[in-house]
């Protein structure tokens, strides 16, 4: 029960906990005399205090910080004689009550002297006395030499210990590398030991705190492995996997000793041939947000990651734009510019008035210059936007207090950072842990008077973080959903949930409103100018003074040396004025961001509107919106599965022609509505047909083959011509140029072979007409030629896509678009993409001239067969069942055949 109410944010941030002991407490209060009864718990041992934790949880936990303390030693008399010799007495001139009724409030400071009596019950006082008496010697230092010896302290302890290797899933994985190790959460610390195995990689926390007692992770999990900023070095490491079974996404943010420590596990952990991350080129990534394959959302949350800032980390946290200007209406029109902020200025210059006083005062400095005294993002910002939702954090961050009633969810006045700096300079000890300061504003609770102040106010230009556009989480930041007691304001009204703007009903509805906004064409339009200002070339220097951009030159990376400062306490002073103040993100981009492609976006969302049809009905659950179809004619044909059906002429309609699993060929008269020829082409499935007409206007039908045949058919003589041995394993798809008069065949041997189209009386023989082979590395499962007949493309079993130059067949490029077989593909009618889709039920649009994937979604069926008909993409899907498709888009035809065995022509309407 104990370990549920204490937590390492019961202590100060950063503060270490090392063990737990079970005893038995008595308190002397020395203003009353009273003794207390012996009362049953544990004692924590933590870097910086001590902390009971009563066995009744109605009663409340007692901290008493090692600073406040003035005697630990060893009792030498105690009225209980079987006690007598392993109790620790404990004197202080306060301590502080945290948890009473087991309710989260501030804690309450008693501020006077009392004596503490500790029996323990398993525990001998010569085992556990030394090291309180070393912490507690510790603590008489200033901050920075105090720290600095817990930090020896620590080491210390840790390098006698090793991680215990019973806790490995596999007897056989091989040991890669142990280090020691920090598992990082936001105000915490939890020193550990980190063990890389050929399979696994395991966190052992020294103490007994964590979930869990060792986090195991399989390295075929992992998706995501980057190095972070940590307390100003490059120390950290974040590790993002992939939960299993529930394939629920995890982090894992550890610091390492030093930077060498850090790289070691980084190249230790890529070098396992088990792990395969999600490795997108940063220019790609960029290029799918400006096609619109990423939202305004997702790729503002990846630059973030980019630049070092993480969710683990306060003083790093995630930075979003203000992007609504509007929360006094009663209504908003998502359509309109007015309701939008100016996305090309930072916070600080939105307000003329405000801009002008700020630069005067700019004017006046002596370098190093700074416009705004305060900045956009930092530890006491991100909590004052989510006190309600994690009010420890705030009562860790402010030493158990809440912020004052009129700052909550508000803005706050700042003490004048040059006034900040010089105290910094001449003492090096100012701290406060919220902001830096001070005066209360008289506000009300309300997203519309912060957004005010951020306006007007000459020390307040934060902007906002994730959680204002997650709607996977409803808003629930907003709400005091555990009835903390935040006191009244200056009015008297009392603390609740935030006062939303009039045209939000809740808020979900408010979150989903500023989630549509952010992703709103206006915000589409304008998002770089934003990223120039906070990640890109707009950030520093002399374009950053253009735009008004400027901030105290500690906030930026790599300003100041801290490894060159020898002081401690001047270091010291340097890392809580950066730490707390805000720090600029690691800048990503030097040149100016480039502007999302609305045109682009406009033009994917009207041509990959898809529809799905089942064979026999349209499909009921999805019906077509957009335009009607109308069955014509079924043919039950094929005692198998239909493999392909084509048009012999497209202009009149007069034949169609189809091959199946059954290893037949099958003529049917559009005209009569009837089967008209039946031919056995092969004992084996027919994968595929084409057809061409040659020089003599002979009507050539080619058929693919699992025999590893082309059998060459002439539908005017009703006769096989030449079967052609192109394959060593079965023909799987085939394509027909009819401008080059070529053929290519696709086949499970891992190879596409171009031929040159012939009929019986040439004298080439079909062994000659090879013109090109084209290998791949696995089986070949489809290929498509492009409109202008320049390009080729093949797909194959493991999810490859290659492109071929039809000049030269040389292959253009090749790229990993699904983790299995692709199905079907084709060109967009530009010719400047690939569409295809896969087992996997996902449809990729792929840039040709980059090979970036551009577009991905997912389809609620497995997509079997895809093509055009006029600007949609048709899409068959096993849901139909439907194996194959055709069209004439003059006739507005559409003919499908499936797994059903049948083919049926379509007609299609208001189209």
């Amino acid at each position: 029960m104990e370990k549920e109410r204490f937590t390492m944010l019961l202590l100060e941030p950063g503060e270490i906990f090392f063990e737990d002991y079970s005893v038995q407490m008595k308190l002397f209060d020395n203003s009353t005399s009273e003794e207390q009864n012996w009362k049953d718990g544990r004692l924590k041992l933590c870097s910086k205090s001590l902390v009971f934790v009563n066995k009744d949880i109605n009663q409340p936990l007692i901290k008493i910080q090692l600073k406040e303390t003035l005697t630990i030693d060893q009792c030498q008399s105690n009225n209980d004689i079987a006690k007598c010799g392993n109790i620790l007495l404990v004197q202080c001139k306060q301590y502080v009550k945290m948890l009473e009724k087991n309710i989260l409030a501030p804690y309450k400071f008693i501020h006077q002297n009392a004596t503490f009596h500790f029996f323990f019950n398993y525990a001998k006082i010569d085992d556990y006395l030394p090291h309180i008496l070393q912490l507690f010697r510790a603590a008489t230092l200033p901050t920075a030499e105090q720290n600095a010896m817990i930090m020896a302290i620590v080491h210390s302890r840790q390098s006698r210990v090793s991680f215990d290797t019973s806790w490995l899933e596999d007897l056989y994985e091989q040991v890669v590398l142990e280090i020691q190790a920090n598992k990082v959460l936001p105000l915490v610390i939890n020193p550990g030991r980190i063990l890389l195995t050929t399979s696994r990689i395991y966190f052992q926390p020294y103490n007994n705190l964590d979930q869990h007692p060792v986090l195991k992770i399989q390295l075929k999990d992992i998706i995501n492995i980057n190095k972070r900023r940590f307390l100003l070095s490059q120390i950290g490491l974040e590790i993002k996997w992939l939960r299993q079974p529930e394939n629920k996404a995890e982090h894992l943010f550890i610091s390492l000793k030093n930077q060498n420590d850090r790289d070691e596990l980084y190249t230790s952990l890529l070098n396992q041939p088990t792990i395969s991350l999600e490795r997108v080129p940063q220019d790609q990534m960029t290029m799918r947000w400006q096609n619109g394959s990423l939202s305004n959302y997702d790729y503002l949350l990846y630059i973030n990651s980019l630049a070092d800032r993480t969710f683990h980390d306060l003083t790093q946290y995630p930075v979003m734009p203000w992007v609504l200007q509007d929360y006094t209406s009663t209504t908003l029109d998502l359509k309109d510019p007015r309701i939008y902020r100016d996305l090309s200025k930072p916070i600080g210059a939105l307000e003329s008035n405000r801009l002008e006083r700020l630069k005067e005062r700019y004017l006046e400095m002596s370098e190093p210059k700074f416009l705004y005294g305060s900045h956009y993002s930092a530890p006491g910002f991100v909590l004052f936007y989510l006190v309600r939702k994690y009010p420890q954090y705030m009562l860790c961050l402010q030493n158990g207090r809440f912020d004052h009633p009129d700052r909550m969810f508000n803005s706050t006045e700042f003490i004048s950072i040059k006034k900040m700096y010089v105290l910094f300079s001449l003492v090096m000890i100012i701290r406060n842990r919220f902001f830096v300061s001070l005066l209360p504003t008289k506000t009300p609770n309300s997203v519309a008077d912060v957004w005010k102040n951020v306006l007007v106010n000459m020390s307040d230009f934060k902007e906002l973080i994730p959680e204002f556009y997650d709607i996977n989480n409803g808003g629930d930041f907003l709400v005091n959903s555990y009835g903390i007691d935040f006191g009244y304001r200056y009015d008297g009204t009392k603390i609740g949930d935030v006062q939303l703007p009039p045209w939000a009903n809740g808020p979900a509805h408010f979150v989903q409103i500023l989630r549509n906004a952010l992703e709103n064409d206006y915000v589409s339009q304008n998002l770089h100018h934003w990223i120039d200002l906070i990640f890109g070339y707009k950030q520093r220097g002399i374009e950053a003074e253009k735009a008004n951009n400027v901030f105290f030159h500690l906030c930026y990376e790599g300003a100041v040396d801290l490894d060159t400062i020898r002081d401690i306490n001047d270091r010291h002073g340097l890392e809580i004025q950066i730490m707390e103040f805000g720090q600029i993100p690691k800048q990503i981009f030097t040149l100016p961001h480039p502007k999302r492609s609305m045109f682009i976006l406009d033009k994917l969302y009207t041509e990959i509107d898809s529809i799905s049809i089942k064979n026999g009905k349209e499909n009921e659950e999805n019906p077509i919106e957009i335009f009607k179809l109308h069955e014509l004619i079924m043919f039950h044909s094929h005692k198998e599965s239909v493999s392909s059906i084509i048009i012999t002429n497209r202009e009149e309609i007069n034949e169609v022609i189809s091959v199946g699993q059954d290893g037949m060929l099958k003529l049917y008269s559009i005209k009569n509505k009837k089967l008209t020829r039946n031919v056995p082409l092969s004992s084996l499935p027919l994968s595929s047909c084409i057809s061409y007409y040659t020089s003599s206007h002979r009507n050539i039908l080619v058929a693919g083959s699992w025999d590893n045949t082309l059998i060459f058919y002439d539908i005017e003589f009703g006769r096989i011509i030449d079967v052609l041995q192109g394959h060593e394993d079965a023909v799987s798809c085939l394509a027909l140029s009819t401008t080059r008069q070529i053929i290519i065949s696709g086949s499970w041997d891992c190879t596409a072979k171009v031929w040159q189209s012939y009929s019986s009386g040439t004298k080439i023989k079909p062994a000659e007409c090879l013109i090109a082979q084209l290998d791949h590395d696995s089986k070949v499962t489809c290929i498509n030629i492009s409109g202008d007949e320049t390009l080729l493309i093949s797909g194959t079993e493991d999810g490859e896509i290659f492109l071929w130059n039809m000049d030269t067949y040389n292959l253009q490029f090749t790229v990993k678009a699904h983790n299995c077989k692709i199905n079907a593909m084709v060109f967009d009618q530009e010719g400047k993409s690939i569409i295809s889709c896969a087992a996997d039920k996902m449809l990729n649009i792929i840039d040709i001239y980059t090979s970036t994937q551009i577009y991905r979604t997912t389809i609620e069926y497995e997509p079997l067969t895809l093509t055009w008909f006029k600007t949609f993409l048709l899409i068959g899907d096993n849901n139909g069942p439907i194996n194959t498709l055709s069209v004439s888009t003059k006739n507005n035809i559409i003919l499908t055949g499936g797994k059903d065995k049948k083919i049926i022509v379509w007609n299609c309407k208001n189209v």
